[in-house]
């Protein structure tokens, strides 16, 4: 598909979609983030957000309830829940409609003469109330019949969502993921969303996407037994991604430098050989970053640059700055800016 973006750029077109109120439907593989691209775009605007499922709704819902007159002579359609709310909105709103395609035909009707005319039975939608879509696709076998055509059309945009390790990386530094999840997914990039609807024997098993190794950030955030542990990781991302994920904790927690140490001398700190324990140290200095200690972070990365591992020392630069902004005011940041090192980061 021609249309694929990453998250980062769905969020940014989404964005420019709703100021300019004109819906969108985002497609893609379960579990890699659509509803949090559609938080996103609508927090970086100030939009409020009406989260309906349409799966689990009935066509009334987004057209009005039939309400007889005092007489009985007449009836009209009441609004009520969601589409109350979106009549009714005063601020800049987003009515978002999750797993839209997973609705029977007659609701996903329902919202025509909304999504095109703004306006149903009467009730006229106010100028500040946009629409957004999301959807799995047919192929993914998550009980996707379609969408209908003239539904489809009524969309100023259909884009497909696909997953980005570096997007995933950005957002899980900013979400207090664990650094030493960031750091393995970093090393096995390919295990970030390994979905096959054809190839699935067990369909109680879960597998590895974004948003299952969210949930296996918060479990290693718990700080579980080991067997607990693995046991919880293995119901989130499936057996074989865990075990995977096993092997590099045990080099992560026994055998990592230590970040503090090399905090206080990085100009003797070691510099590991492995790439997985290189990763692991970025991610971790990254974290422990502050405005007071990152020209000894920046000393450490111009070493990494050095020995030939300037990819590691680049994202551990990136990532400093992404969670610590205030860096960039240091006289530290500035040295490293004139450095050799860094006129070839800053390009």
């Amino acid at each position: 598909m021609s249309n694929t973006i990453t998250p980062q750029k769905a969020s940014h077109l989404l964005a420019a979609f709703m100021a300019a109120n004109t819906p969108v439907l985002l497609t893609g593989a379960p579990g890699i983030g659509k509803s949090s691209i559609v938080e996103q775009a609508a927090a970086s605007i100030g939009y409020d957000i009406i989260l309906s499922h349409p799966v689990v709704s009935d066509p009334t819902d987004a057209k009005g309830l039939p309400w007889p007159s005092k007489d009985g002579a007449s009836a009209t359609f009441l609004p009520f829940g969601d589409l109350a709310r979106a009549i009714n909105a005063t601020r800049p709103t987003l009515w978002f409609l999750d797993d839209l395609g997973q609705a029977s035909p007659a609701v996903q009707a329902s919202y025509m003469q909304l999504l095109l005319a703004r306006s149903v039975n009467g009730h006229k939608l106010p100028d500040c109330v946009t629409f957004a879509a999301a959807t799995n696709r047919r192929s993914d076998r998550a009980g996707v019949s379609g969408i209908l055509t003239p539904v489809l059309s009524r969309f100023g945009t259909v884009i497909e969502v696909e997953v980005s390790v570096d997007c995933w990386t950005q957002w899980a530094l900013g979400a207090g993921m664990p650094p030493e999840l960031i750091s393995f997914i970093r090393f096995r990039p390919n295990l970030l969303h390994v979905f096959d609807p054809t190839k699935r024997s067990n369909d109680m098993e879960n597998f590895p996407c974004p948003r299952t190794w969210a949930f296996t950030g918060k479990t290693l955030n718990m700080a579980l037994p080991e067997d607990l542990e693995f046991t919880a990781i293995a119901g989130a991302v499936g057996e074989g991604a865990a075990f995977e994920l096993r092997a590099f904790l045990k080099m992560y927690r026994s055998n990592m430098p230590s970040p503090d140490k090399i905090i206080l001398d990085p100009d003797n700190a070691p510099i590991p050989d492995r790439p997985d324990m290189i990763w692991a140290v970025c991610s971790a200095l990254a974290r422990k970053a502050s405005d007071s200690n990152c020209g000894r972070i920046f000393r450490y990365a111009e070493r990494l640059h050095g020995d030939g591992k300037s990819e590691f020392a680049t994202l551990m630069v990136k990532d400093t700055t992404r969670l610590h902004p205030e860096v960039h005011d240091t006289p530290d940041w500035t040295r490293l800016a004139v450095s050799e090192f860094g006129q070839t980061f800053l390009g």
